[in-house]
């Protein structure tokens, strides 16, 4: 049976639930997920000596990390030929591109030095996102924003505010907002003595960053929170409680990591209360196994819960997406390519969920027919919509396109040495 066909009789079955299948098909083509360039080469970049400081790892040593960046953006042409949609590109600044021996730290970074990403993602017609880049640098060995070492600090503030002149530079060119997303490595190890003047240190260093002229229709400010990190055990600055307030003080983007937090607190269950405060919402989703260990993405019960949240909410237009792993020990393209898919089609079992059904029998107090319908419809045929959606986006249809990978790593990745 030929994929338009199950599509059709998929689709005669969800119309009997009242879920409009082509309606739905149209809204995931308008979704754009933010993908992580740090996969490709396991958060590297190019203005160090690829040594990860600041709780960042990436375990693993399979063959084919891209080198340089001409490998990379191939490696990221080959990931989005698989990946059904027109999406998004997330740099850190740590991946800037010096020409003829040229070098700025990240204080001095300017946006002709990310020239040559702004011309890829214009043949491609992608948007940018970025993030400073706060970790693995001889500055970011204790503190950062939040030093008690005043010079430190303030070559750290230099790099946000270069960085968010570097997003607007990104917005005008693509035509398209930039998302600007700050996360810090800051804290400490054992029960602190102070944990008060680290934050007020690290509010008057962001109150010093958004201090810059910059256009806010262009570029949306974020902060990242975390709950802990490798060998910040007990204390980190950046906590959620602080970003939270901080965000909703100046009136900028608060972004949840859903590894970023203890393993019994789920961010699906946190996107409907912060949609109540805030006009948009940014995510880095991942997959924490028992930590922030930033497994690959895969179509696992809280991707779909935050899906649900999305769509449920009608926020698809106010939930910035991006993606948040590194994998170094299976191939990076794959994991690119499950994650991607791994979200679209949490977003897409969202949008084929009879949602305002399910609202209007859980306020009837109907929550036996709820708990049924919700059952049934995992057996419904989401599988064949999928497959009908890739096939129109011109990707290959279920595990085909793994076989573009394995020749890709054949001819390509297994000859880097």
């Amino acid at each position: 049976m030929t994929t338009a066909r199950r599509y059709e009789e998929a689709k005669e079955r969800y119309a009997a639930i009242g879920v409009d299948t082509d309606e739905a098909l149209k809204k995931l083509s308008n979704v754009s997920i933010s993908m992580h360039c740090w996969q490709g080469d396991d958060v590297k970049g190019f203005d160090g000596d690829g040594v990860l400081t600041g709780g960042i790892q990436a375990t693993g040593d399979y063959p084919g990390r891209a080198r340089n960046p001409k490998e990379l953006m191939a490696d990221i042409d080959k990931a989005l030929s698989l990946i059904p949609g027109a999406h998004r590109l997330n740099l850190h600044a740590s991946y800037a591109i010096f020409e003829d021996g040229e070098f700025a730290d990240r204080d001095a970074l300017e946006p002709r030095h990310f020239a040559a990403w702004v011309e890829f993602a214009k043949e491609r017609g992608l948007g940018i996102d970025f993030n400073p880049t706060y970790f693995s640098h001889p500055k970011a060995s204790e503190f950062t924003l939040s030093s008690p070492d005043e010079e430190i600090r303030s070559f750290w503030i230099r790099h946000g505010q270069a960085c968010i002149r570097i997003a607007e530079y990104f917005a005008t060119e693509l035509g398209t907002p930039s998302l600007v997303n700050i996360w810090i490595p800051d804290g400490y190890k054992d029960i602190p003595a102070d944990r008060l003047s680290p934050r007020a240190r690290l509010k008057d260093s962001l109150d010093q960053i958004l201090s810059v002229d910059y256009d806010k229709s262009k570029v949306y400010v974020a902060v990242e929170s975390k709950v802990f990190g490798i060998g910040l055990e007990s204390y980190t600055v950046g906590s959620h409680e602080f970003y939270m307030n901080y965000a909703a003080q100046k009136g900028i983007l608060c972004l949840l990591d859903n590894g970023h937090y203890h393993p019994t607190e789920y961010v699906s269950d946190k996107i409907p209360s912060m949609l109540l405060f805030y006009d948009k919402l940014a995510l880095h989703v991942t997959r924490p196994v028992r930590w922030d260990s930033d497994h690959v993405v895969i179509y696992d019960d809280e991707l779909k819960e935050i899906a649900k949240e999305i769509v449920r909410n009608n926020a698809l237009d106010r939930v910035l997406i991006g993606l948040d792993y590194f994998d170094a020990s299976i191939n990076r393209i794959a994991a690119w390519v499950i994650g991607m898919r791994s979200m679209l089609k949490a977003l897409l079992y969202a949008l084929l969920t009879p949602n305002e059904k399910f609202a209007s029998l859980q306020k009837e107090g109907r929550m036996t027919e709820v708990m049924m319908m919700q059952e049934e419809l995992k057996f419904y045929p989401f599988a064949d919509v999928w497959d009908y959606f890739c096939e129109q986006k011109k990707v290959p249809v279920q595990n085909e396109w793994f076989r573009e990978i394995q020749k890709y790593e054949s001819e390509v990745l297994l000859k880097r040495k």
